[in-house]
């Protein structure tokens, strides 16, 4: 038909258009087609996609392990300033421990750490941490002081040791022959900070049926093998803390280093400069107990 059709409806004004009924089936079949084109492009792009993902990827392939761990670990500077302090003749490096009180979070896993690697009795503690509640209720609060020995300067208790047991290396470590210590016991009450305890000879499992066999392990403390016998050194010695020579000496941080979970704890050469330890030393939050006596420890707290 060529007559044109009026679009049903009511008018809607002037501007309203009359549309041909054949033009309008041909735009319909226009869109139609169209649409079906779309469907197509879509489903061949969806099946492309899900072939892609399905396609193994191979991954990539791991750095070496040197370059995965950052080479700014704390942990991993004192390993290496060690080992270049170890290169150095003993009377050149001076041994010196700092400890962070605001890292410290009191969980004695130096205590423990310490009691395992040197095989410590009852009653014989290297390194213990210390409590303290301050502030006033109901605002309190706790901090923490691991406590070993200063490995002071001018240490108290090599003066008053009768048999020269107790003596100072090079290194600037106070350390104990327990050959020819005779269990005096007058270093324990020079020392001013009750570093030091007595070997009694006890057991953990004594009085028990049996001794366990890790009591009866040696302890390897001065890169000596030790057994514990009775009447044998170190039982009636005076012992204490010896940040670990015998790891020091086959290049292993002290064991209460390595242990502590918050990382309060260092360790390393203070004559270096450039040393970790050098560097915390300098810090205005520094601080050593009892300086006022002039024993000038080689133990350092930021506080």
């Amino acid at each position: 038909m060529s007559e044109l059709i009026k679009e049903e409806g009511p008018q809607k004004g002037a501007g309203q258009q009359k549309v041909s009924r054949r033009n309008l089936l041909a735009d319909l079949a226009k869109a139609t087609v169209g649409l079906a084109a779309g469907v197509a492009v879509l489903s061949a792009s969806a099946g492309q996609v899900e072939a892609e993902s399905s396609t193994p990827q191979l991954a990539p392939s791991p750095a070496p392990l040197a370059k995965q761990i950052p080479q700014d670990q704390l942990i991993l500077r004192m390993q290496r300033e060690l080992y270049k302090a170890l290169q150095k003749p003993a009377e050149q490096r001076q041994w010196a421990m700092v400890i962070d009180q605001r890292k410290c979070v009191g969980c004695s896993s130096c205590t423990v750490a310490c009691k395992a690697e040197n095989k410590l009795p009852p009653g014989v503690v290297y390194r213990p941490v210390i409590e303290e509640e301050y502030g006033t209720f109901p605002n309190v609060s706790r901090r923490f002081l691991p406590r070993p020995c200063m490995h002071c300067t001018n240490p108290p208790c090599i003066k008053v040791c009768p048999v020269a047991a107790t003596y100072k290396q090079k290194d600037g470590i106070v350390v104990i022959d327990y050959d020819k210590c005779i269990g005096c016991r007058y270093c324990i009450s020079a020392c001013p900070y009750g570093a030091r305890t007595f070997d009694w000879g006890e057991y953990y499992t004594e009085g028990t049926p049996e001794l366990e066999k890790y009591e009866l392990e040696p302890a390897f403390e001065y890169g000596e093998k030790r057994a514990r016998v009775k009447h044998n050194s170190p039982i009636n010695n005076t012992r204490k803390c010896h940040f670990c020579l015998h790891r020091l000496n086959e290049g292993m941080l002290p064991m209460c280093v390595t242990t502590c979970i918050g990382r309060a704890t260092y360790f390393g050469d203070k004559s270096d400069p450039e040393s970790l330890v050098s560097e915390l030393i300098g810090s205005s939050r520094v601080m050593r107990l009892k300086e006022e006596l002039g024993t000038e420890p080689n133990l350092y707290y930021l506080v």
